[in-house]
């Protein structure tokens, strides 16, 4: 590339004041492109990115209709990147352009939908409910539903039941 060219180019010869800033400026020409090339690849893969946001989604709904929330707590980010079989970053990134949502609100948001479905059931209480959900401590989810929703997942009950 004509970017590298350049920097071994000005490596090469003699160092003079400007060696310095064309070194710099060709890094960062290149790092332009290379930005650009890893967005394009969002563009134009947008049919293979919707089938893989599909699988997400099916693989975030299997995962809270089983068992594994309770067996192996909150899933992250990672994990569902690794279960589609790309690097963390990566599956964020296509998330967030898709989505308009990062990885971790779009988990979240499911999160909070299943959460608000099964408070509706009285005969479970919250503890119950958030241990289904895969969280450790009550608390957190008490704390993260009461910060999406506005309301603690009780207030939410009362409010909804009555």
């Amino acid at each position: 590339m004509d970017s590298l060219n350049k920097i071994k180019h000005e490596l090469v010869h003699s160092i003079d004041k400007h060696t310095k800033k064309l070194i710099v400026s060709s890094i960062e020409l290149f790092l332009d492109y290379c930005q650009r090339f890893y967005d394009r690849q969002f563009i134009t893969r947008e049919n293979v990115n919707k089938g893989i946001l599909e699988k997400f989604e099916e693989i975030l709904n299997t995962y809270f209709q089983s068992e594994e929330a309770q067996q192996n707590g909150l899933p992250t980010v990672a994990y569902y990147a690794d279960q589609l079989f790309l690097s963390a970053n990566y599956f964020g990134d296509l998330v967030k352009i898709e989505t308009g949502k990062t990885a971790q609100e779009y988990i979240q948001n499911k999160l909070i939908k299943i959460a608000k479905e099964k408070i509706y059931d009285s005969n479970k209480t919250i503890n119950e409910i958030a241990f289904e959900l895969g969280f450790k401590y009550p608390q957190h989810f008490s704390r993260l539903f009461k910060n999406r929703v506005g309301y603690t997942p009780n207030e939410y009950r009362n409010v909804n039941l009555n």
